[in-house]
């Protein structure tokens, strides 16, 4: 089989089962495995696109759990952050900040992966959560990095499953949405994007099936572990990734 294809079909079915799974995660996932064939801005357009067509099952099944107050406390802010971290694209260097969030991911992700209790912080915390949302969008629009922060403080409330991934999904979800439609306008979608995205489209479709039939299998407290875990795992990934580079 011809190494591109492989190479699509494997970063269909790892970034939308990780989607599927947890709500978050495609392209730290993904884009492993498509910038071993393409380079980063085609990768990056698959990607982005395939996040978004996995997010909107994972939004469905959720959709009962989202509070949209709860959301917009995140959200709205993080729109607010878009504009600044675009800005802030050509002023900060993004291999020290992917460098930076790689390590903060590492180090929190390792620290309560090992812990035997996990955290479990209540009350209403309106402005730092207004502020981690606002961060997320300044990060999200500099180097794909939105969920980072939303993902760390989610794991850290005892809400169910369905709550956080409630909020944490469609904030993803808009985001990214938002940053594909800046890259199509500034033709990152031609011919040759559509037609490897056409061939992993169907994978992470797969992918997103899987992930979201054992999301349905998690307990609650089993989520927050696996927030927990993937961080751990994206952010060595996210580390390898840019020290490779």
């Amino acid at each position: 089989m011809d190494i591109l294809l492989v190479c699509l079909i494997a970063a269909g079915l790892s970034g939308g089962f990780v989607n599927g799974l947890a709500g978050f995660g495609t392209s730290l996932f993904a884009l492993g495995w498509l910038l071993q064939v393409m380079p980063p801005r085609e990768a990056v357009a698959i990607a982005l696109v395939c996040s978004i067509a996995t997010g909107v099952p994972g939004v469905w099944q959720v959709r009962r759990s989202i509070d949209l107050w709860r959301l917009g406390v995140f959200l709205v802010p993080a729109l607010l952050g878009i504009p600044l971290g675009l800005v802030a694209l050509d002023l900060i260097n993004a291999r020290l900040l992917s460098l930076f969030v790689g390590t903060m991911l590492l180090v929190y992700g390792g620290y309560f992966t090992v812990r035997r209790n996990l955290p479990a912080i209540t009350g209403r915390w309106l402005w730092l959560e207004a502020g981690i949302g606002f961060v997320g969008g300044v990060l999200g629009a500099m180097a794909g990095l939105s969920g980072a922060l939303p993902s760390m403080w989610l794991a850290m409330r005892p809400w169910s499953k369905g709550e956080q991934r409630g909020i944490l999904q469609p904030f993803n979800m808009v985001i990214l949405t938002l940053a594909t439609v800046l890259l199509a306008f500034d033709g990152g979608f031609g011919v040759l994007v559509l037609y490897n995205l056409a061939l992993t489209l169907p994978a992470s479709a797969i992918g997103a099936a899987l992930g979201l039939w054992l999301f349905s299998k998690l307990s609650d407290y089993g989520y927050r572990r696996l927030l927990i875990g993937l961080m751990l795992i994206s952010g060595l990934s996210l580390l390898l990734r840019t020290l490779i580079a």
